[in-house]
């Protein structure tokens, strides 16, 4: 079996969930297919509930009938007959009346806020099999909140989905489609809770490891992950191979089209991850595997901007212990995760990218050390690929396309797959400019 994961965009109009109908249907073979919700939707759910929490209720109603009417619309567009179009509309009655349910309760807490915001995969997923079912599909509807799960930390609880999910799909052989939520799950009160945004990858590559299936495939509207953020650079082409550990970097340095969460089931379990693009379903995408089959050094370049540099000196003679120590339980006790770090005799700079706790963090830091003041507004720029310590020369390429860039920090030799390098965030479009005339190779 296959997963395969469509996100907002490609659900977001009717067109183009009958598309992926047809991309999910027309080799025959068997499919867990995880669905976002249609594009802008969560954005909306989002925005009722704020509404709602700060007892604005007439004008969250207002928003819920505009969005019912969105699908309305969105629902006469996609179904071909008479009995298609009644289930559609039964399903919106329900979801929607649910969700007026939910804005009627007062105080609307969190949980009732989690609730809603589901919806959006809710009403997607069962969309769309009622459009299965209308083309006379062998499909199964198997909800994301009957088998996925989280600890106390938020953290899946991989060996529970996978337990839950195969007692769900006993009976279910026959069918060739199997549709479930992205992005949702249930956490240890049994609460309707979520992965975070951008989960629906996570939800996908984690549903892959609990089957132990042969290939994930994540299909956006952009063909793979680009060698440079195609939004900033001239010229940018789809990198064809990754492994595991450079897509993982990639994707926690600002890569858009994965989730940073999203290698990890797959790695754990050795299941290939394949990016694809649903405007283009015969481009070859990315894939991303344990296995190294090109012998390219360098392979891509992202970018994550709202970072924070933290510079550090120690009050203490040289040479004192325990100062990194002590530095660094500041960070874990504010569960403040680091980036960057780089060190020298007597001072430490350290890079994050929430500043929530800041004020905290620098008076507790204050106690045992002397700060300059903080680089606000600073971008990390991640150089990924091959760099295995018998190669050289791959700094000096790398600092010569960045030579007319200030660099603020440089992280080299803590991984064999990343180059970090931290510059202001007004430089940042510049830098990737450079680099991507610096360190590629491109047709005439």
């Amino acid at each position: 079996m296959q997963v395969w994961k469509f996100g907002g965009t490609s659900v977001g109009k009717p067109e183009r969930m009958q598309s992926i109908r047809q991309l999910v249907t027309e080799d025959g073979t068997r499919k867990m297919v995880v669905l976002s919700a249609l594009s802008g939707t969560t954005n909306s759910l989002l925005e009722i509930g704020t509404l709602l929490k700060s007892n604005q209720e007439e004008l969250a109603m207002q928003k819920i009938d505009a969005l019912e009417q969105h699908y309305v619309s969105f629902i006469t567009e996609l179904y071909q007959t008479p009995e298609g179009l009644t289930a559609g509309k039964t399903i919106l009655q329900n979801e929607f009346g649910f969700i007026r349910s939910l804005a009627s309760i007062k105080p609307f807490t969190l949980k009732q806020d989690k609730e809603l915001v589901a919806e959006g995969e809710i009403l997607s997923t069962q969309m769309f099999t009622a459009y299965l079912q209308e083309q006379g599909d062998a499909v199964v509807l198997i909800p994301a909140l009957d088998f996925m799960r989280i600890d106390a930390d938020g953290e899946p609880e991989l060996e529970t989905i996978r337990t839950l999910l195969d007692q769900l799909l006993v009976g279910q052989e026959e069918k060739q489609i199997l549709v479930t939520q992205g992005f949702i799950c249930r956490n240890p009160r049994n609460e309707v809770d979520n992965l975070k945004r951008g989960g629906s990858d996570y939800t996908a590559s984690l549903i892959g490891g609990a089957l132990f299936a042969e290939e994930i495939q994540i299909w956006t509207d952009i063909d793979g992950m680009h060698n440079n953020d195609p939004r900033i650079v001239k010229r940018t082409f789809p990198v064809r191979q990754l492994t595991f550990e450079e897509a993982a970097e990639l994707a926690y340095f600002g890569a858009k089209i994965l989730h940073p969460s999203t290698i990890t089931p797959a790695k754990l379990c050795g299941v290939p991850v394949r990016l694809k693009n649903t405007m283009d379903p015969a481009a070859p995408g990315t894939v991303i595997s344990a296995h190294q089959t090109t012998s390219s050094e360098i392979k891509a370049i992202a970018a994550k901007d709202g970072i924070t540099a933290i510079y550090i000196h120690s009050t203490r003679m040289l040479n004192a212990f325990g100062f990194l120590r002590r530095v660094f339980e500041i960070f874990e006790n504010f569960k403040t995760p680091v980036d960057m770090i780089t060190t020298s005799e007597v001072s430490v700079a350290v890079t994050i990218d929430n500043a929530e706790h800041l004020e905290s963090i620098t008076a507790a830091l204050s106690q045992f050390a002397e700060l300059e003041e903080h680089d606000r507004n600073q971008s990390i720029i991640c150089i990924v690929g091959n760099f295995k310590a018998d190669k050289a020369g791959i700094a000096l390429k790398v600092l010569e396309a960045l030579k007319e860039i200030p660099i603020r920090m440089i992280s080299y030799g803590a991984s064999e797959h990343n180059i970090s390098i931290l510059v202001d965030t007004q430089d940042k479009n510049a830098a990737l400019e450079a680099l991507n005339e610096g360190l590629f190779t491109f047709d005439a």
